[in-house]
């Protein structure tokens, strides 16, 4: 008979032995932006006035038509588990968009419903990335897709592209790097941290490359609702279109979190191929049972009139503060070579500014903490193509505060 050991209340425990984690922990690296907004707290609560320009976490929050959603959905109980596909009403409404903001025809049957697009991605990686494989990807590119990879026993292989590509993977690259173990490639349109778009044609290249080879193509597309046409039609002569529209057999991911202002709720959704759909409801079903079902009735609101009204408003005041940043650090010596026209970020090259840290982004960035009190977030989060020549602006932030960081930049560029 097993021997037990009981402790009286109050008396020591022993301490665990160590435990072995696994070994793909070490393929994944800290979330970098997250220590930055660590210290700017710290001096927040110190009673410094910080100005954060770090997360890319929209300012604005749900309107009030879908927290009323929520509350109704609440007061109802209409808070038990859904389907893992999701609420068949939510799939339906998003169907209905896509028809309505982008013209297509997309079968609510292949809409997953996901807590946030992270739980997208790794649904994604899930049902495609085996050990061994390799996924390309951009460089700069937003670091938790690669860990994605990583997480599932694949290799990301991350290749620069820089403004010359729009720093967006090309099916040039595709063709020239892919190999045997190569099964498909990740990429984000716009993209995290350069604020760039792919055209239409460069994703149709870029799709017909990677299906041409038998692998599989995600694209974010988080941010497409927030798109500035402008930019992409007067440079390049088109406006950005989903993937969607190209292909059947692509995986697209989106999310709550940005357009519809929805971060904390933590909703996003996939659409899948046809013969994809019963893979990920299977994997939904056993790693997350169902997206929160609350936010998913409040999603649902999403979609009114009045509410898209009030997202397109927000869309425009994006623009605006973009229209102000961009110029304002090409005026202070930044280099942006490429106009971002979508998402909210400015990726900026430090390399040529009259600065002792020029040449370090992570020394620059904790400079520009201490000295400007403005977060801002270093290069080597995104990859490892010139890390330390690059900074990410979010201007996620009210116009006045961007206002006052650029003000408080200058003072500390200009000693």
């Amino acid at each position: 008979m097993q021997d037990h050991q009981h402790h009286a209340p109050g008396a020591s425990v022993p301490s665990a032995r160590a435990l072995q984690v696994a070994a793909r922990v070490d393929a994944i690296e800290p979330f970098r932006v997250m220590e930055m907004v660590k210290a700017a707290a710290a001096m927040t609560r110190s009673g410094i006035d910080v100005i954060s320009m770090s997360v890319g976490e929209p300012d604005f929050t749900a309107p009030d038509i879908v927290a009323a959603a929520a509350m109704a959905a609440i007061q109802k109980g209409s808070t038990q588990y859904t389907e893992s596909l999701g609420l068949p009403a939510l799939r339906d409404a998003i169907s209905g968009h896509y028809a309505a903001a982008h013209g297509l025809d997309i079968d609510p049957r292949r809409i997953v419903i996901t807590a946030g697009a992270s739980a997208g991605l790794l649904l994604a990686c899930a049902a495609l990335v085996a050990e061994g494989d390799e996924v390309l990807m951009p460089d700069p590119c937003y670091p938790c897709n690669r860990h994605f990879v990583s997480a599932f026993g694949g290799k990301p292989v991350l290749l620069p592209s820089g403004p010359a590509e729009r720093y967006q993977l090309t099916a040039a690259q595709v063709a020239s790097h892919w190999s045997a173990h190569t099964r498909g490639v990740i990429v984000a349109s716009p993209s995290n941290p350069t604020g760039t778009s792919m055209t239409a044609l460069q994703t149709a290249d870029l799709l017909a490359a990677v299906h041409a080879r038998g692998g599989f193509a995600v694209v974010d597309e988080i941010y497409q609702g927030l798109s500035y046409g402008d930019a992409i039609g007067s440079d390049l002569g088109t406006r950005p279109t989903s993937a969607l529209a190209l292909s059947n057999d692509v995986i697209t991911v989106n999310s709550f979190s940005k357009y519809f202002g929805m971060t904390g709720w933590r909703l996003g959704w996939l659409v899948v191929p046809d013969a994809l759909v019963p893979v990920i409801e299977k994997l939904a079903q056993n790693l997350f049972i169902c997206a929160p079902t609350i936010a998913q009735h409040a999603a649902l609101a999403c979609f009114a009139p009045e509410a898209i009204a009030i997202y397109e408003e927000r869309r425009r005041e994006f623009q605006r503060r973009r229209d102000f940043l961009v110029p304002a650090l090409r005026a202070l010596g930044f280099q942006v070579p490429v106009l971002p026209d979508g998402a909210f970020y400015v990726y900026a090259d430090i390399g040529a500014l009259d600065h002792p840290l020029a040449g370090d982004s992570t020394a620059f960035g904790m400079a520009a903490l201490q000295e400007a009190h403005v977060a801002i977030v270093p290069g080597d989060d995104f990859g490892f193509a010139a890390p330390a020549r690059h900074v990410r602006f979010s201007y996620a932030a009210k116009y006045e505060r961007i206002e006052q960081a650029v003000a408080r930049l200058r003072t500390m560029l200009q000693g």
